[in-house]
């Protein structure tokens, strides 16, 4: 078999490439794992398809007359639309850096936002899908036009580094710029690992919220509100840990009798007689605690069931949120995240 028949075995090699890469970084890998697998997939494969979208064809033998209906002149040039091989890879590194923003500024207006998972999809999906047409406007090509690659493309003469003598006629020597486009890439790819092996971390937090219902016209809260003394309730809290670690976290419910001075429902004091916001907290009673683990990123749902000792509409449940183990009298005050869920126990 010739080379002419494997004109498509580069592109195969994205698609299969890709599709590992994005594999494997879904699956959070060490760090120099993750190194190996992001280097091609962001800064090579994605550019490398799309340059052959672009450039399906190969330089090309034949000889054409420059410019002769502007000039008269008879000098003959290359005739081809087709790129080397040293030309392909560095246009496939510049396509790459603009093209994986790109996706990621797409993924902001998807409902998975801008996070790692649904980059890494769009790029591999951004990736195969130009390799494939790539592979058609390669097969749309004369077979005699075609691109394939070989290593006898890439040449030591091609890179400027050529042991033959230099005549006066000869083009300018472009050693000197292929040297410092060489280092230039080899920076690039050194900043880039050294970026994915240690991703900038901003402050870690954690989000904590109650499941809501839909809204209506009719709706008064987004919650369940009304409760029945002595009557098990399931009360369902959301935990979304973006921590950049595993944490265990506690959740305690208390009911309180409160006291709004000026009728307004969202102060708060947190032991009895003392006043917060125009709110005085007259009684306190723990109705429930559990503990759950959330891994880094991820988000759980946490039922509660929550039995009211007290009757009355002057009543509030507060949530306390906890990394680790409450203190024996758990309050707002050293908690880590409250919700303060005004109620109605008949």
């Amino acid at each position: 078999m010739s080379d002419s028949d494997w004109w498509y075995v580069d592109l195969a090699a994205v698609v299969a490439v890709t599709g590992l890469a994005t594999f494997g970084l879904l699956v959070d890998p060490p760090s120099t794992v993750r190194i190996v697998l992001a280097l091609p997939l962001l800064l090579f494969c994605p550019g490398y398809a799309l340059v052959s979208v672009l450039f399906p064809d190969d330089v090309g033998d034949e000889q054409r007359s420059f410019d002769d209906w502007k000039t008269g002149l008879q000098n003959p040039v290359p005739d081809g639309r087709g790129l080397d091989s040293i030309e392909r890879f560095v246009l496939s590194v510049v396509l790459s850096i603009a093209l994986v923003p790109t996706v990621a500024l797409g993924s902001s207006i998807t409902p998975w936002g801008v996070t790692v998972r649904p980059i890494l999809v769009g790029i591999g999906l951004v990736t195969i899908t130009l390799a494939l047409a790539g592979i058609v406007a390669r097969l749309r090509c004369a077979p005699e036009r075609r691109f394939t690659p070989s290593l006898a493309s890439v040449s030591v003469t091609s890179l400027g580094f050529s042991s033959r003598s230099r005549s006066a006629y000869d083009s300018t020597n472009t050693r000197v710029f292929n040297v410092a486009l060489a280092c230039s890439l080899v920076i690039l790819l050194a900043s880039a690992g050294y970026a994915i092996a240690n991703p900038p971390q901003g402050d870690g937090f954690t989000e904590f919220y109650v499941e809501t219902e839909p809204v209506t016209g009719d709706t008064e809260t987004m919650y369940e509100a009304s409760y029945t003394s002595g009557e098990s309730q399931d009360l369902t809290v959301f935990v979304d840990n973006q921590e950049h670690r595993d944490v265990t976290y506690t959740t305690v419910v208390q009911l309180q009798r409160v006291d709004y001075a000026d009728g307004n429902g969202d102060g708060g004091g947190e032991e009895e007689g003392t006043t917060e916001n125009t709110a005085t907290v007259l009684e306190t009673d723990e109705l429930t605690r559990d503990s759950i683990t959330v891994a880094d990123g991820q988000r759980e749902s946490q039922t509660l069931e929550v039995t009211p000792t007290m009757a009355g509409d002057d009543l509030r449940l507060v949530v306390l949120l906890y990394e680790g183990e409450p203190p024996s009298e758990p309050s707002t005050d050293d908690a880590y995240r409250v919700i303060r869920l005004p109620v109605d126990v008949a």
